[in-house]
């Protein structure tokens, strides 16, 4: 994956996890369906399909996310 790749994910990943705080903050969703997309989110690319190399990509992007979970990054807790 090349630089600006790298840089557009990371970008992409603070953006999403900021909304999610903030939809948290605001009342708009509560912590348990904020965790429902992600883990959505992480069984989609669980459950993807393609060449050994994507597959590769999405066991690497279904890791990240669980590991977003585990940590409580996009919810505040107190």
């Amino acid at each position: 994956m090349s630089d600006q790749n790298d840089h557009s994910g990371i970008a992409a990943l603070t953006i999403c996890e900021a909304l999610l705080l903030a939809m948290n903050d605001h009342k708009l969703l509560p912590e348990q369906e904020i965790i429902g997309v992600l883990r959505d989110s992480a069984a989609a690319h669980e459950n993807g399909i393609g060449s050994e190399n994507e597959m590769q990509t999405h066991r690497a992007v279904a890791a990240l996310i669980n590991r977003i979970i585990d940590g409580g990054n996009s919810v505040r807790r107190p």
